[in-house]
């Protein structure tokens, strides 16, 4: 075969730092079209973003390059830096360092952008901390409670 065809949906979820809820109503339709256009940038389609004052959730589609580390990497650092420039008020505004990255199929995309979608609701009733570690066991991740949270 003399091309790779690829099509690879992902479910991003990263926090900020110490779970910290920085990201402001005023901020946050802002912050989530800044981090539309870095997907773009990397070559990837974002279909759904949103969250809540503490955390972030993307539902992307991304090419088999860049790798999926470096446009986290280029997804944290550059919005971090954006907000700072955009907020300088938000002076307590950082990303946790690690994230999830969840593989979804062609046909769970719609019920995961429905998820996205609902963050604020969902949030009424669930911790941010309750909400990752249910996404790591559905996902099959064994994880040791000591090394999710910073």
């Amino acid at each position: 075969m003399p091309q790779s065809f690829t099509r690879l949906h992902y479910h991003l979820v990263f926090s900020t730092k110490y779970r910290m809820p920085v990201i402001t109503d005023e901020m946050r339709p802002r912050l989530w079209n800044y981090l539309g256009g870095i997907v773009r940038e990397e070559g990837g389609v974002p279909v759904a973003i949103g969250g809540t004052a503490d955390h972030v959730h993307l539902l992307v589609t991304l090419r088999q390059q860049p790798a999926l580390s470096d446009v986290l990497r280029h997804l944290k650092a550059g919005s971090s830096g954006w907000v700072h420039d955009m907020f300088p008020e938000v002076d307590n505004f950082w990303w946790q360092t690690g994230y999830g990255a969840f593989t979804v199929s062609h046909s769970g995309i719609d019920k995961v952008a429905a998820y996205i979608a609902n963050q604020e609701e969902h949030h009424k009733h669930r911790t941010f901390q309750d909400e990752f570690r249910t996404l790591l066991t559905k996902h099959g991740h064994e994880f040791a409670e000591e090394d999710l949270w910073d």
